[in-house]
């Protein structure tokens, strides 16, 4: 760059000698040419030129002087960016290796577990086809177990028009014995100048008849029909003194399993003016899977009996409003569709096409003495039952008819029964439990 200063005064001295000799001349043969102003305009123009060319020529030397002072400086500065740009290489060509080699180990471990899957994929394809199979077979045994079902209730239907038939006959048997029974011991009463009451044996049960309690003098119970022997299957008793939402009993657990038939059979005495609710099992689903319950604001010669709510029938109750121990028995059966109610041995009612195919499921809470409205809760005093309840049982199938004859005359209780009184957890508010095996015990 120093020696470019230099130069530059002397081309611009040269320049100007030139242009002053050019100047001379011209001045000297100012007459001899023309036009002078012309042929100055056209050397002004060239100096001007020379001096652009002067200048982009000096421009160049002093760039390629930068150049090539620079240039040990520059590929020093490449070479440093070369060898920062290689490390950074060999350490990433190093992390690519490690990466590609875990790669090979998860491709060869996926490998093996694509060949698991395949495996097992297999092996369920294969149980899958065994399972259709096993399916194919269940729906056609269910078939065949659905004609077989058909063919039961067939027979079942033809059965129970024949019970209906064997128990129409064996009232009329009844009935006539009653009125022999009757008529005998009117004539021996006539001939010991006795009423028929005085003359009935002390434990003998006929309706009317006060059997005294040898533990409790002074007290009575009243039988309300005739008895051959004394009914010692009831083993308990409970006493419900008034209609009190507090007076209930509770089983631990309702039932175990579900339900497709059963009978609920008891010895019932009230003085109330309405029955009142004997049992109420109740779900979280349903407050009325199965109740027995009757209201003192309602039908009080009636009782609903109710199975999954709101299908219910209506039994006459009537009958036990006298104060006096009655025995009844509510049976049905899913499977029949049909329900039978049996007051006295005698069949009070019974109907058909009620809750057919219905399960009463199991893990309810069951209750005697208050209609739940609520799971083991919700209780009004207008259902409440007031009075006794004795022998009390359910089964898980239909009881018979001369089964239920058996309970109401004292002989044992017949087989299934999944609960009866002494399966009774907690009793609460003014309940009282009698220990009695026989009834002319409970009092």
């Amino acid at each position: 760059m120093r020696w470019v200063r230099k130069m530059l005064p002397v081309c611009l001295l040269l320049a100007a000698v030139c242009l002053q000799g050019s100047l001379l001349q011209e001045a000297g043969t100012r007459h001899q040419r023309k036009p002078f102003f012309e042929r100055f305009r056209r050397l002004e123009e060239q100096f001007r030129r020379f001096q652009e060319v002067t200048l982009l020529r000096l421009q160049g030397i002093a760039g390629n002087y930068n150049i090539s002072y620079n240039i040990d400086t520059r590929f020093q500065y490449l070479a440093d960016q070369y060898d920062t740009v290689a490390a950074a290489l060999n350490v990433s060509h190093a992390a690519l290796q490690e990466d590609l080699g875990s790669l090979k180990t998860w491709m060869k471990k996926l490998q093996r577990r694509t060949k698991k899957l395949s495996t097992l994929l297999s092996n369920l394809t294969l149980q899958t086809a065994g399972h259709m199979v096993d399916l194919t077979a269940l729906r056609a045994s269910r078939n065949t177990l659905q004609k077989e079902l058909e063919s039961q209730r067939e027979t079942s239907r033809s059965q129970g028009t024949k019970l209906e038939a064997l128990e129409q006959q064996l009232k009329n048997m009844l009935h006539k014995e009653v009125l022999a029974s009757g008529h005998h011991e009117l004539a021996v009463a006539q001939r010991l100048n006795q009423t028929p009451q005085d003359k009935l044996p002390e434990a003998g049960g006929s309706q009317g008849q006060n059997v005294k309690n040898p533990m409790c003098s002074g007290q009575a119970v009243t039988v309300a029909f005739s008895l051959p022997s004394p009914v010692c299957n009831v083993d308990s008793m409970l006493l419900f003194p008034n209609a009190s939402t507090e007076n209930l009993a509770t089983f631990g657990q309702g039932f175990q399993t579900g339900l497709h038939e059963l009978s609920v059979c008891s010895w019932v005495s009230t003085h109330a003016r309405s029955l009142g609710t004997i049992l109420s099992y109740a779900t979280e689903e349903n407050d009325n899977k199965l109740v027995l319950h009757g209201r003192n604001t309602a039908a009080l010669a009636s009782i609903h009996f109710v199975i999954g709510d709101p299908a219910f029938q209506e039994l006459p109750v009537g009958q036990l409003l006298d104060g006096r121990w009655h025995h009844m028995c509510v049976i049905w059966s899913s499977i029949q569709g049909k329900y039978w109610f049996y007051v006295d041995r005698r069949l009070a009612s019974t109907g058909s096409k009620f809750q057919e195919g219905y399960e009463i499921p199991p893990g309810g809470s069951l209750v005697l003495g208050q209609e739940q409205d609520v799971v083991g809760g919700g209780f009004d005093p207008s259902e409440a039952f007031v009075g006794r309840l004795a022998g009390f049982a359910i089964w898980n199938r239909t009881l018979m008819p001369g089964e239920v004859s058996s309970i109401a005359i004292g002989k044992g209780l017949p087989r299934g029964t999944i609960l009866r009184l002494a399966d009774v957890s907690s009793l609460n508010g003014s309940i009282q439990k009698v220990n009695c095996t026989c009834l002319e015990h409970c009092l």
